[in-house]
């Protein structure tokens, strides 16, 4: 009787309608008849209190987008469940255990295969020593590209499509080596010149100008930097 006079309490609360209030307030139900009859009249409850389209969303009116909530998936629970004896996990062992499982590339123990391979030097070993420190261009391709007076800068030069800058190589400074022959007179601008480079600039009646690269970043410098600001500010 204390069921069916909480189911009946629940329903006019909620108002589920008469057929609804009728169904839930049945005392003569068996529990299991009763407890579902409460679950099915909150949930007509919370259908009859989704928010309109033009209306405000509330602290009442809020529930879950549609298809957001799923149920979970009760795995282990026989062959009823759906995934056989074992669900899904294989006859026993370590990956079948509550909180199994092996790190990436475990063996069982035995020497894994990135042990087992050589570690290679330079680029192959993805070390930075192996690496191109400038983009770099030879004299006599810029006297096959450039007029006569024109300056050039690694600006141009990815410009005319001669250095391709993508990649690591954006970040690069622009070094000028000297093989080949240069007949004409150019403005090269660059971080570095090899000694036969700006000779043969030189000597075709251009110039070499060294600009400067990026600045190595130090701990002393920035230190420094840090206290400037600080007394600027005070």
């Amino acid at each position: 009787m204390v069921l069916g006079r909480m189911v009946r309490t629940t329903a006019a609360a909620r108002g589920t309608g008469a057929s609804g209030a009728a169904s839930c307030a049945n005392p003569a139900a068996r529990y299991s008849r009763a407890v579902s009859r409460v679950v099915r009249c909150r949930s007509a409850a919370a259908e009859e209190v989704k928010p309109t389209d033009d209306e405000r969303f509330r602290l009442n009116n809020l529930s879950p987008f549609p298809g957001s909530k799923k149920v979970k998936k009760r795995i282990g629970r026989g062959y009823g469940a759906g995934q056989g004896g074992s669900a899904g996990k294989g006859m026993r062992g370590q990956n079948a255990r509550s909180g199994g499982g092996v790190r990436p590339g475990f063996e069982g123990g035995q020497n894994p295969l990135y042990r087992r391979l050589p570690k290679l030097r330079g680029i192959a070993g993805g070390m930075g020593a192996g690496q191109p420190d400038y983009n770099v261009i030879n004299v006599g391709l810029l006297s096959d590209r450039f007029a006569e007076g024109d300056e050039v800068t690694i600006e141009a030069l990815a410009e005319k499509r001669i250095l391709d800058l993508s990649g690591r190589k954006r970040s690069l400074p622009l070094k000028v080596l000297g093989d080949g022959d240069l007949d004409k007179k150019l403005t090269v601008k660059a971080v570095a010149f090899s000694k036969s480079a700006a000779e043969k600039i030189a000597a075709a009646g251009g110039e070499a100008v060294t600009i400067p690269g990026r600045k190595k970043w130090t701990r002393a410098e920035h230190e420094q930097k840090v206290k400037d600001q600080e007394a600027a500010a005070a």
